[in-house]
């Protein structure tokens, strides 16, 4: 990189838009804390919903990730990013909070269920459709020798202000249940989203302004096009082949935990919501040094490292029961680990076998396409976990945890990823951009 464009890296404007950046993944992550596990689970349980329904329905994260192919269609065609991104964003985070008011809605609740899902997938589109582009919109500031460290350092901010933020609405949740008064929790929760949502605003006004996001050069937004440089590429079809195993195993089992900690393991919301803070604590203390790692070796060991922590956290999670509950504490913590060198990483990796100029087209189909598998995958999880707790607990005359299958499914699909890894992603050439 030259003197001129390294220059610009340190300007006041350049810096300025990655201390917003990195500000406004933070109010985005204390929204996401209110809308996922414990605390939807809380919501969902109130509004009458199932065990399986509800880990189906925390997993529809996974199926919003096609709204992203909404902008393979219109990223070339966006004139100004800053306004465009702040109008989706904004309208999804409302949704968000508008999650929290369904329960005082005159509805009985089998006219709620359905409205609580098309507020979840309208809230995701809101987001998800400008994901990737606020991604590279952001990421434009940063040096791309730099990028591990920087979605470290970013990724760090976001956890150490993210525990301070969970353990206080965690117990915040528990008082108002604790008096009786659980609507009064859900009151404040869509209060807490309302601020976090304002703050996410102003960040991205911040940022500075992309008034031409696509590269000069870049060519015709054609779906032809698109498709030959994403899915007629083998390397980066393996990415996506990737994504689909670590989608799979992540939501086998995840969305299927919020219940069994409140339920089984008898865990009031706040001391989810405390080992939780242990699980971040971790990830936060390893995010410099995978970052640094991954600058120093690539995105794919960096991921290959991170899966390792993910199979570790549901080999873990098979032992967990009402007697063995405080395993629990291991399974958090490692798969917080695993986050520290796959979040960002499967991410960035993209930029390896992909031209830069189709980045948003290329991360919004792998995205999408692992979503989907991911979906699947816990639809079928959901269906199991229905069979083993419609049969007293137990699968095949063995008494066993429905969890606990699920996480040993987990285990294995993550093992599979490790090999994939090893034996297809390493020996790909990276695209030099």
């Amino acid at each position: 990189m030259n003197t001129a464009n390294q220059s610009i890296y340190q300007s006041p404007a350049y810096k300025r838009s990655r201390a917003a950046y990195c500000m406004e993944c933070a109010a985005e992550y204390f929204v996401s804390l209110l809308v996922t596990e414990t605390f939807l689970a809380k919501l969902l349980t109130a509004i009458g919903l199932s065990d399986d329904v509800i880990g189906i329905i925390s997993s529809l994260i996974s199926l919003s990730f096609l709204f992203q192919l909404a902008a393979v269609f219109v990223v070339k065609r966006i004139k100004n990013t800053k306004r465009f991104s702040i109008l989706f964003h904004t309208a999804g985070n409302l949704l968000f909070m508008s999650l929290y008011l369904i329960p005082f809605l005159p509805f009985a609740a089998p006219y709620r269920q359905p409205l609580v899902i098309a507020c979840i997938l309208a809230a995701y589109f809101g987001n998800y459709f400008v994901t990737t582009i606020i991604y590279r919109w952001g990421n434009s500031f940063v040096e791309h020798s730099r990028r591990g460290r920087f979605s470290a350092g970013k990724e760090m901010i976001s956890l150490i202000s993210g525990m301070v933020v969970t353990v206080s609405l965690g117990y915040a949740m528990d008082a108002f249940e604790a008096a009786d008064n659980l609507h009064g929790g859900f009151i404040f929760s869509a209060a807490a989203i309302l601020i976090f949502s304002i703050c996410d605003l102003i960040c991205l006004l911040l940022i500075q302004k992309e008034d031409s996001p696509a590269p000069p050069t870049a060519p015709t937004a054609s779906l032809g096009a698109v498709l030959r440089n994403t899915l007629g590429n083998r390397q980066f079809l393996y990415i996506v082949l990737l994504c689909v195993l670590i989608n799979c195993a992540q939501y086998t089992t995840i969305g299927f935990l919020g219940t069994y900690q409140m339920s089984e393991l008898a865990l009031t919301v706040g001391t989810v919501q405390l080992l939780n803070i242990i699980g971040n604590l971790g990830r936060f203390a390893l995010s410099r040094p995978f970052g640094v790692y991954t600058d120093r070796h690539s995105f794919t060991a960096g991921i290959k490292l991170a899966l390792v922590f993910l199979v570790l956290s549901f080999l873990v999670c098979t032992f967990v029961t009402p007697s063995c509950r405080w395993l629990i504490v291991l399974h958090i913590l490692f798969h917080r680990i695993s986050y520290a060198g796959t979040v960002q990483n499967l991410i960035n990796i993209t930029y390896n076998y992909v031209d830069s100029a189709y980045f948003v087209e290329a991360s919004a189909i792998k995205n999408s396409i692992s979503g989907i598998a991911g979906f699947g995958a816990s639809i079928l999880a959901g269906r199991l976990l229905a069979h083993i707790q419609q049969n007293g607990n137990t699968l095949f005359g063995i008494p066993v945890y429905g969890q606990q299958v699920l996480s040993l499914i987990s285990t294995i699909l993550s093992l599979a990823a490790i090999l994939f890894v090893k034996f297809v992603i390493e020996k790909q050439k990276v695209m030099v951009q």
